[in-house]
């Protein structure tokens, strides 16, 4: 069973858990309630020696700051009830317009001002076939950060013995909703030995991403991919064209053959020989590369956080899609139920 410790007390006064998942090789996964948060992911490198590979902080308040909520990073934690980006901070569905709070410029990020992200989720540490769990529930009530319908989100994270930790989203609605469940952690796989993940190679296979506006809103055109630095069909170093691409990598890509359980991405860092493999069931993955980390921030084993820190690789429905009717709906049903699987998978080439 996964061990429960204290995390330190929010600025509401509640006292947030952390629980550590151990498999049998001794991949070390630890989570917090408050904000469903990974903040630590103990993984070996080629030689064996096991390392932290995720950005983060060591207690609860290191994810309240005034500083850590001013930049906005969204260290490891679930994100919802809305990923990504909605247009002005509104739309309509079934005749009616939701307005929500406008969180980034014009425009409502990652659930509105206090997302799945800031809240405590109901923990429940326990054990299945495949490894040690921690099934996270949380209720947003009918509108909650302008959302309609209350939402009944639970969301199981497993440490399996084929050194992968599994996220296994559901939720369920009494009104319809626009739905768009993730995880925000920050990836450095040479974490302690390398200020920026510029040299991580990185394999997506998505022949076409999402054009964006100045405001990262999505143009409603999926460009293909070939002969631009977003081509990452082929493995390639995320510094090795960086520089063409205005402020950083941070897109929605299209992924191929998006049906079961799919590939979104594939990394590789040379120095440890650590690989990363992550599998969906998700249409997207956002592809984002620390590029707004600016030196503020200092994390777990006194690390600073600068540019290009850490990658994450959201997977996800795509930015805007309840203003964008040619994306894959968003719109969770009352009766239905959304399920959504995302699988980190660690390795090491040597």
């Amino acid at each position: 069973m996964p061990v429960s410790t204290s995390f330190g007390n929010t600025t509401e006064g509640t006292e947030a858990q952390l629980y550590t998942l151990t498999n049998g090789h001794g991949l070390k996964a630890t989570i917090t309630n408050y904000g469903g948060t990974i903040t630590s992911l103990m993984v070996p490198d080629k030689s064996g020696q096991l390392g932290d590979i995720v950005l983060g902080f060591d207690k609860v308040g290191g994810y309240q700051s005034p500083k850590f909520l001013k930049s906005g990073p969204y260290f490891g934690a679930l994100i919802g009830r809305y990923g990504n980006r909605i247009k002005g901070g509104k739309f309509t569905l079934d005749g009616q317009t939701y307005s929500l709070p406008q969180n980034n410029g014009q425009n409502t990020l990652h659930g509105g001002k206090e997302g799945f992200d800031k809240v405590l989720w109901e923990a429940k540490p326990g054990s299945s076939a495949d490894g040690q769990t921690l099934t996270l529930t949380y209720l947003s009530k009918d509108g909650e950060e302008g959302f309609p319908g209350n939402l009944q989100v639970t969301v199981v994270y497993t440490l399996t013995d084929n050194d992968e930790l599994k996220i296994d989203y559901s939720a369920t609605t009494d009104k319809a909703t626009p739905v768009n469940l993730t995880n925000h952690s920050y990836f450095n796989l040479a974490l302690g030995q390398s200020k920026d993940v510029l040299a991580h190679q990185v394999m997506i296979p998505a022949d076409r991403y999402t054009v964006v506006n100045d405001q990262l809103i999505p143009t409603g055109e999926l460009r293909p991919v070939k002969g631009t630095p977003f081509d990452f069909t082929t493995p390639h170093a995320i510094g090795e064209r960086i520089a063409q691409v205005p402020g950083g990598y941070d897109h929605n890509w299209v992924l191929n053959n998006p049906s079961g359980m799919h590939q979104a991405a594939s990394v590789y860092e040379p120095t440890t020989g650590r690989t990363l493999e992550v599998t969906t069931t998700e249409p997207g993955v956002q592809f984002y590369t620390g590029n707004f980390l600016d030196g503020t921030l200092t994390g777990k084993n006194n690390v600073t956080y600068g540019k290009n820190a850490g990658f994450c690789l959201e997977t996800q429905h795509f930015p805007d899609s309840p203003n964008q009717s040619a994306f894959p709906s968003t719109t969770l049903k009352p009766g239905d139920t959304l399920q959504s699987t995302t699988i980190f998978k660690f390795g090491v080439r040597k």
